[in-house]
């Protein structure tokens, strides 16, 4: 598929960084940044994670629309039980992916958008202080 130049303001990637490195302050596994631009109309970047029960993506879900919110961004939209193995929360031009272990590998989200340009959040290394915003750097997959 051939991507096409961004529609929206750099501030989308920004946000992105922001939900994930919130996400991992709550612990979430195999955090993604996927950019979405020219891919889909819906947003611009797709922020994908997973926690290791109902109750842990509940957590990550919160913790992110708490931080997010802290800092002026309003969830706009947000759905899906803990139960049901998937929370997405809607920023606009970010939009959350918190998934339970089995259902994001039932789901296959990286898979389906195969074309996406794929970054991870890496943990600092041992012995090294975490940046100012805190969790890690991200390296393009």
């Amino acid at each position: 598929m051939k991507r096409t130049a961004a529609r929206r303001s750099p501030s989308g990637k920004a946000l992105a960084m922001r939900c994930g490195r919130a996400a991992a302050g709550k612990k979430a596994l195999d955090v993604l940044l996927m950019d979405m631009r020219g891919l889909s109309s819906i947003t611009d970047y797709f922020v994908v994670c997973s926690g290791t029960s109902d109750r842990h993506v509940k957590a990550i879900a919160d913790g992110v629309v708490e931080e997010v919110g802290a800092r002026g961004r309003r969830c706009l939209h947000r759905d899906g039980p803990p139960e049901a193995g998937w929370t997405v929360i809607d920023f606009g031009e970010a939009i959350v992916h918190v998934f339970g272990e089995e259902a994001r590998r039932y789901y296959g989200i990286e898979r389906l958008w195969g074309d996406a340009a794929v970054s991870r959040l890496r943990e600092p290394r041992p012995g090294r202080r975490r940046a100012a915003e805190g969790e890690g750097e991200w390296e393009r997959r």
